[in-house]
């Protein structure tokens, strides 16, 4: 084989190679950023699952209030 045609193969080699692991360097990166994204969307979750109950106690605390309130008028 020419010299010319082992220098392209090496060199299209090592291109690929190349490519390849800046391919799994980008997946990984990806696959990192989608695990921290997953963490703060539980998170938040969590923070409005936490708000919904305490606004349901809050109902309730107020309807207290105002039953005591009527009872105390009443008499």
């Amino acid at each position: 084989m020419s010299e010319t045609i082992i220098v392209a193969l090496i060199t299209g080699g090592l291109s690929l190679l190349g490519s390849l692991i800046a391919q799994r360097r980008q997946t990984n990166l990806t696959l990192y950023r989608i695990d921290q994204l997953e963490t703060k969307v539980s998170k938040h979750n969590n923070l409005v699952e936490r708000t919904y109950k305490l606004e349901g106690r809050m109902v309730e605390a107020e309807h207290d209030i105002r039953d005591l309130k009527n009872r105390r008028e009443e008499k």
